[in-house]
């Protein structure tokens, strides 16, 4: 492996357990070991140690930065820019790498073409095999077919460089990595997807957990300021529900309108589309699931509060974002 190309390892983390496991199966694909592991913790307020030892034989490699809350797209940020060897890779600290890893990784950085900016790795996301999925481990499991996604892609360094790195406006683990590959992509470079696997868990979460996720609707709209309205396709993401989202709410609030203005007809005919919107939704929900009574409640009690949330935070994103302009930019 001596005539592929040096890469460093860049992982930001919360301080989350599963960063032990990260390392673990880091340290275990040792065919083309790293040049050196950068952890950077972006805990606002650390409270105890990292699991560095858990990196085993990558130990004496393995070096920390702070960044104290900043977001996963400034400790990446922070990360890469210490980096001194011609790829980075990145990888969250909630995967697990395959042992023939770094060997595929070596093979796809030693047959890059000069044009090629990053290389994306292959995600795999384990279901349960004795039930069907919930909602959420299904949400996870589209991280297979995401384009550009830094849970593990590598990129040329000096194509980081150039286009600026992340841009720190996402504060989220959410759009950033799309952001990024559109400005390498303007900017001349093409981006490839790799022959390497990486195992993704599915993290456990709360029946809630879909609410505050709805936060990234603002995103999606900062997406839209920064790249144009046909970002979606340009960086293959899926719309998603927004648009059914918009209509069920606007089809309650026109309902809660038509009621306080006394046109009861009206109110009756907004109030019925948006039941049928909304069970329409909880059953697109949960009908693929589990069917659990602690599942069905959950997709109930979510997909009430969804859509208006989604519409809270796009406006919000809207409005924030009006005048941003794009990093490095129009160019």
């Amino acid at each position: 492996m001596t005539d592929a190309p040096a890469y460093t390892v860049v992982v930001p983390t919360i301080g989350r357990p599963c960063l032990a496991e990260c390392l673990r199966a880091l340290a275990a694909a040792d065919d083309h070991a790293p040049h050196e592991v950068i952890v950077v913790d972006d805990r606002p307020e650390p409270d105890g140690d990292l699991p560095l030892r858990s990196a085993g034989p990558l130990l004496d490699r393995v070096r920390t930065l702070r960044t104290c809350g900043k977001g996963p797209a400034a400790a990446r940020n922070a990360g890469w820019r210490t980096v001194r060897t011609p790829w980075t890779v990145f990888l969250d600290d909630d995967v697990q790498v395959l042992p023939d890893w770094s060997r595929l990784l070596a093979d796809d950085l030693r047959e890059a073409g000069e044009d090629v900016g990053g290389i994306q790795g292959r995600l795999r996301v384990p279901l349960p095999p004795d039930r069907r999925p919930t909602d959420w481990e299904r949400h996870t499991k589209g991280l297979e077919n995401a384009a550009w996604a830094t849970a593990d892609m590598a990129y040329r360094t000096r194509a980081l460089t150039r286009a600026g790195g992340f841009d720190e406006r996402f504060p989220r683990a959410f759009r950033e990595d799309a952001d990024l590959a559109l400005r390498m992509q303007r900017a001349g470079w093409s981006l490839i997807r790799g022959r390497r696997v990486t195992r993704h868990p599915v993290r456990a979460a709360h029946w809630w957990a879909s609410l505050p996720a709805q936060r990234g609707n603002a995103d999606d709209a900062l997406m839209n300021r920064l790249h144009g309205r046909d970002w979606w396709d340009r960086a293959q993401a899926p719309r998603g529900r927004f648009r059914r989202h918009l209509l069920v709410t606007g089809a309650a609030l026109a309902a809660a309108s038509c009621a306080l203005t006394g046109r009861r007809r009206a109110a009756a005919a907004c109030a019925a589309l948006w039941t049928l919107g909304t069970a329409e939704f909880a059953l697109a929900r949960i009908l693929p699931g589990p069917r659990t009574a602690r599942e069905i409640t959950g997709m109930l009690g979510t997909s009430v509060l969804i859509p208006p949330l989604a519409v809270r935070h796009w406006l919000r994103g809207v409005v924030r974002h009006r005048h941003a302009e794009p990093l490095g930019g129009a160019g």
